[in-house]
């Protein structure tokens, strides 16, 4: 069982439908997995919800994917999936990843508290303080 990471804290993930590999898909695919060394623009944007995969917490790869998936204007869910830890909450969520898929073994270990202190995303963006705005 996973749960999922928002803004508003720790929740059980809803999602049943199940999850099409991308070498697998076709442009109709509901549910994309995408691995975190894939190419983003061969990734179709048709799908309700894309969870891209984190094999390691050290592996940024996954920020690159979710920024340019947003970039080419994918509207739909985006969920990082696997190995991303507290600390990165932040940044999963500016580079444009709506929820964090993470076991309960890691829920465990960094308990809701502690990624719900970096919730606050929007508030602590330095690049928007240098630009003078206030949001991303």
């Amino acid at each position: 069982m996973t749960i999922l990471v928002t803004d508003q804290g720790f929740g059980p993930d809803r999602w049943d439908r199940g999850y099409t590999p991308l070498g697998e898909c076709a442009n109709d695919a509901v549910a994309l997995d995408v691995p975190s060394d894939a190419d983003p623009d061969t990734i179709p944007l048709s799908a309700d919800i894309i969870r891209v995969d984190f094999p390691s917490f050290a592996d940024g790869r996954g920020f690159t994917i979710a920024r340019m998936l947003r970039l080419r204007g994918y509207r739909g869910r985006l969920r990082a999936h696997g190995h991303v830890i507290s600390d990165q909450y932040a940044m999963a969520r500016r580079a444009g990843f709506d929820e964090v898929e993470i076991s309960q073994a890691l829920a465990a270990r960094q308990p809701e508290d502690q990624w719900q202190f970096r919730a606050d995303w929007q508030d602590h963006d330095y690049q928007a303080r240098l630009r003078g705005a206030s949001n991303y």
